[in-house]
């Protein structure tokens, strides 16, 4: 038996659980440089981009993949020597070497500039490039591969309506009841394409086992289970798998993960400890679909209570999600999978996001220890009660609660911690 929403939610997943190579603020940027290289029909001399503070925040510590380099700078550079518009979140996929030298070479000659843009929107790139006489502009808002303008020679080519601004809008159609409903009962054929998420980013942890990326928080913790430092549990597994996907991403790999609500290192927290628990559980592969369809709507619905880019850092809902996830590979249900999201939001609901970088694999393994805390605990019936700090006894309020704390509650720290990162030396 099937229900009408389920489309909608398959829709939902199609739509934001999707491939990404590199992290997607940079990787927005190299898009929208690519989408008005191709409107201008030639390389560029010159190229201006105009961002918004939180996206700023999140490009300028992270590596670009295939570059060896970070920041926003070089993102616009080869988005515009070698970028594909056609491949979205993939924009970069198909770089050469000599593509990643001609945009290295016009940051060496000054050639590229990166401002704040004047705006309230949290997630904005205006990326401007010129040839001659002539000019193309790409404007990418409010989520990672909107493109709501696009220019040449300042007249419209092109426009879409700004998320959020479409018509026929209707009511969010999520909620942890519908959603674990949709994860146990929707036929297995239906939803067996979340699989290649943990077949995209099992790779990437992988890889980021194998090689020294970024901090190496997984291969360190490795290296403690050998010294008898750590327990080599299941726990751990989870945990140092999903820092070193994160290892890697952050420090620019060429592999893409599989991102959720337009982040990879969501993607990644979402997906790779539901995996690894699977893993040493020896669940099947219909077991796995359903918790990480659990994982990955959770992290959905929760995102979605936040928005894009905020000061509250996104692995903490990813893990939320993968707890969920955790919970129902336990054997757990509705009750227990709702006594976790309780126990996280009174657990770490206040990690700070200042920017992606390499020590985000940190941030990640630390709320993948924590959702793993929370499933445990709720396994056992233990929740923290509706009582205690913004946890409500009613679980869709505590996640607006949740959504609330991150934005209008964390709009003045998102502010000190931009002060703080762009008045470094």
């Amino acid at each position: 038996m099937t229900k009408p929403e389920w489309s909608n939610f398959i829709a939902l997943l199609n739509r934001e659980v999707v491939p990404a190579l590199g992290c997607t603020e940079p990787i927005t940027i190299s898009l929208a440089t690519a989408r008005a290289v191709q409107e201008l029909g030639t390389a560029p001399e010159r190229i201006t981009v105009l961002v918004s503070g939180n996206l700023l925040k999140n490009g300028m510590g992270v590596g670009v993949p295939g570059t060896g380099m970070t920041g926003l700078d070089i993102a616009a550079a080869v988005g515009a020597t070698g970028g594909n518009a056609e491949l979205s979140l993939e924009v970069l996929r198909d770089l050469t070497e000599e593509q990643i030298a001609a945009g290295k070479q016009m940051l060496t000659e000054k050639r590229v500039k990166v401002a704040l843009a004047e705006t309230a929107e949290l997630l904005l790139a205006d990326v401007t490039v010129f040839a001659g006489n002539d000019c193309a502009r790409c404007v990418i808002a409010r989520e990672h591969t909107a493109v709501v303008l696009v220019e040449k020679n300042g007249t419209e080519v092109f426009s879409a309506p700004w998320p959020g601004e479409e018509a026929g809008d209707t009511e969010w159609p999520l909620t942890m009841e519908r959603i674990h409903d949709f994860a146990v009962n929707a036929p297995f054929e239906t939803i067996s394409f979340i699989l290649e998420a943990a077949r995209l980013n099992e790779a990437i942890a992988a890889e980021g086992m194998s090689r020294e990326w970024g901090l190496k928080v997984g291969r360190s913790m490795e290296e403690d289970i050998q010294q008898g430092l750590r327990a080599d549990d299941i726990a751990s597994f989870a945990i140092k798998m999903a820092a070193a996907a994160s290892d890697a991403r952050m420090d620019g790999i060429m592999l893409p993960v599989m991102s959720n609500s337009g982040s990879g290192n969501q993607g990644i927290t979402a997906t790779v400890p539901v995996l690894a628990f699977a893993r040493r559980l020896n669940a099947d592969d219909e077991k796995l679909a359903r918790a990480l369809i659990m994982s990955h709507l959770t992290a959905i619905h929760l995102k979605h209570h936040l928005g894009r880019l905020s000061a509250l850092c996104g692995a903490i809902l990813a893990a939320t999600g993968s707890s969920c996830g955790i919970v129902m590979l336990l054997g757990g249900g509705m009750r227990e999978i709702g006594f976790a999201i309780k126990n996280m939001v009174g657990n770490i609901a206040g990690m700070i996001c200042d920017g992606a970088k390499t020590s985000c694999a940190l941030k990640v393994a630390s709320a993948v220890e924590a959702g793993i805390q929370a499933a445990l605990l709720a396994r056992k019936g233990t929740s923290v009660s509706g009582k205690e700090g913004i946890v409500d006894d009613d679980l869709e309020v505590s996640i607006q609660n949740l959504g609330r704390l991150g934005t209008s509650g964390m709009a003045e720290t998102d502010k000190v911690i931009l002060d703080i990162m762009v008045s470094k030396k």
